[in-house]
């Protein structure tokens, strides 16, 4: 069933248009890139730092179970809008203080307690480390799942040639629950289009579908194209582009992307903890081109009966603002959610309040 990481029990959101990711018009990004952490030739240094990541990671899992629930809460901004809609017919805002936990949970009024999370481009279950002890330490069952070609699956990137293939152990999971058993889905990034594909599929077995700066596609729209919205055409971008992978050769159009580490964490890491940046720069693998250069197909039969959330990352340098606003805008939702102070990559940089908001859209009715 693909590959599953799981734990032991226990700055303006309407900045201008010189933000440097995908989202705008300019720092289009170049350079050679890094592969996977298992890669052969991997320098010493990045392996020290992989070693020491690692163990950091682990330490903060043994903290977290021995009674981590009494940390303080990042401060954030949470927002939900129009909860039992279309995401159009009212608002409330919510300022919680740094003290505020969150209030506990009662499982027996959960339609699901299985959550299933997807990473997003080049990166895989691993990410999720911090999320996942969160999860279980409320009583739920969070799944981590590695997409085709990403964390430890061995496939390599440029072989993967559709969006079916990169979801594929997504597909599988959902293949094998049993009849009326569902489960929440939260997408990262371009895992939103992963997502999408099974909510037009697998419809009957998704509670709710969160998208997390995701891709939130539209009937017929590829992936990429929610990343260059504020640019030339993708085909234009990638035209010019300089971080581009040829597994079939160069007479062949482009299999991959890859960036190197500082555009790493230029792009996706402008607020995250050192010690992750140092795990996600020795672990993150290259990024197929193929499904997200996909044009996806979705009904309102099949994809239109899932209910949707968005989860808004307001410092993000990737996916900016404006560009998440305007995915929402287009495609409402049927709730907002707004992360003050993340980058696009909150399961790092903002956790504990990435936590309350997933605690929250579990609770919904």
């Amino acid at each position: 069933m693909g590959n599953g990481f799981t734990c032991m029990p226990g700055k303006d959101p309407r900045r201008g248009t010189n933000g440097g990711g995908f989202g705008s018009r300019s720092k289009r990004v170049s350079g050679s890139g890094l592969g996977s952490w298992r890669k052969r030739g991997m320098s010493e240094e990045d392996e020290m730092l992989h070693k020491q990541a690692l163990a950091i990671a682990r330490q903060q899992l043994s903290q977290r179970f021995e009674g981590s629930m009494s940390r303080r809460v990042d401060g954030s901004m949470s927002r939900r809008i129009g909860a039992g809609g279309n995401g159009a017919v009212s608002s409330r805002r919510r300022d919680l203080p740094d003290s505020v936990k969150q209030p506990p949970i009662v499982l027996e009024n959960l339609e699901t307690k299985k959550i299933v999370l997807i990473h997003g481009e080049g990166f895989g279950a691993w990410c999720w480390y911090k999320t996942m002890s969160m999860l279980e330490e409320a009583g739920l069952e969070p799944v981590a799942l590695d997409l085709t070609g990403s964390g430890i699956d061995n496939t390599d990137v440029n072989s993967i040639t559709t969006l079916e293939e990169y979801s594929k152990p997504l597909i599988n999971y959902l293949s094998t629950l049993g009849d009326g058993e569902k489960v929440i889905v939260v997408a990262h990034s371009c895992g939103g289009a992963c997502l999408s594909f099974v909510m037009e599929h697998f419809s009957g077995k998704i509670s709710k579908a969160v998208f997390l700066a995701a891709t939130m596609v539209k009937d017929g729209q590829k992936p990429f194209d929610v990343f260059t919205q504020e640019l030339a055409s993708a085909d234009i971008l990638l035209q010019e582009s300089q971080f581009l992978l040829y597994g079939n050769g160069k007479d062949k159009p482009p299999t991959g992307l890859k960036f190197d580490k500082q555009q790493i964490k230029a792009l996706y890491f402008n607020q995250t903890p050192t010690k992750d940046i140092a795990l996600a720069t020795v672990s993150m693998r290259p990024i197929p081109l193929a499904p997200i250069m996909e044009k996806i197909s979705l009904t309102p039969e099949k994809y239109g009966t899932v209910r949707r959330f968005y989860i808004q990352t307001l410092e993000d340098m990737m996916l900016s603002a404006d560009v998440q606003e305007k995915l929402v805008r287009e495609s409402p939702p049927h709730g907002i959610f707004k992360i003050k102070g993340g980058d696009h990559c909150p399961f790092f940089s903002k956790p504990q309040a990435l936590n309350k908001i997933l605690l929250e859209i579990a609770q919904i009715q």
